[in-house]
């Protein structure tokens, strides 16, 4: 794949951690948004480093954070649900398992697991709650895997080419890949604009449309299933855009954008998150 020809969207700040400026880029080919600069590999862990960074930490210190994980809960349940209407129980792996909670529900309903996390704070967590993790995606064997999750990490990988790559060969011939990721075209990311929450620079390298998702797994002879709403990360993600663009949560606003990014959603198929189903060809 190769991005070239990109053209200025619009300057974004990293509101949780360094407060810095970013540009965004589209490339119209793929219809995919490019974080600029990126950061480089050793310059990146440390926009990660914030006690605020709530998909690394069990915290419950504030109504925000217990209402997170409130509806984590329900989530959980919900992305078992989902892998198990895709595939009988096999080996599952979760890229970017955090700190573990959906590979334990896994685990208690019969799927073998096996977690990849880059932070060793988020894996330390997971590993008390008995989560086995490899190494490094090198490390696996190929063709080794009936599903492959990404919840919420695909966009932060810095090596997109590679990662698709690799989970090509990991995948079992009739396997499925399930990728959750924020999606620009929604009602609630044009609402707030350049104080959307799920554009996260520079934590968020890439910022996918259906249209992207397609043609990269397209270029590594895989397909493009099914595409499933994550209708609870619209109130999430505009609470935080209200904070950022007004310095308060907004509670009641949050839930009316919220509320109307799902309505539209309905209608154009543009849902602030979105769930893609990949199966292998």
């Amino acid at each position: 794949m190769s991005f070239q020809n990109n053209i200025f969207f619009q300057k974004v700040k990293d509101y949780s951690v360094s407060k810095e400026i970013f540009e965004l880029h589209h490339n119209p080919e793929y219809d995919i948004l490019i974080t600029f600069p990126k950061p480089s590999l050793e310059k990146l862990p440390s926009y990660y480093e914030s006690d605020d960074y709530i998909s690394h930490t069990d915290g419950k210190r504030s109504l925000f954070e217990r209402a997170y994980h409130f509806i984590k809960g329900i989530a959980l349940k919900n992305k078992l649900k989902l892998i198990n209407a895709q595939s009988p129980k096999g080996k599952i792996l979760d890229i970017g398992a955090g700190t573990g909670d959906f590979l334990v529900v896994a685990k208690n309903d019969g799927w073998q697991t096996t977690g990849v996390e880059p932070s060793e704070k988020a894996k330390g967590i997971a590993l008390n709650k008995g989560v086995t993790f490899a190494e490094s995606l090198s490390a696996l064997e190929s063709n080794s895997f009936d599903v492959i999750t990404m919840w919420h990490v695909l966009e932060h990988v810095p090596n997109l080419d590679e990662y698709l790559t690799e989970l090509k060969r990991l995948i079992k011939p009739s396997g499925t890949i399930v990728i959750a990721v924020p999606n620009f075209k929604s009602f609630d990311a044009n609402f707030y604009g350049r104080h959307w929450a799920a554009y996260d620079v520079p934590r968020h390298i890439w910022h996918f449309s259906k249209t992207a998702i397609e043609k990269l797994f397209a270029e590594k002879e895989m397909k493009l299933a099914e595409v499933l709403p994550m209708k609870f990360d619209s109130f999430y993600v505009s609470l935080l855009s209200e904070k950022y663009k007004t310095g308060k949560m907004n509670f009641v606003r949050a839930f009316f954008v919220g509320w109307k990014s799902n309505l539209n959603g309905q209608k154009t198929k543009e849902f602030s998150s979105q769930i893609y189903i990949i199966k292998n060809q």
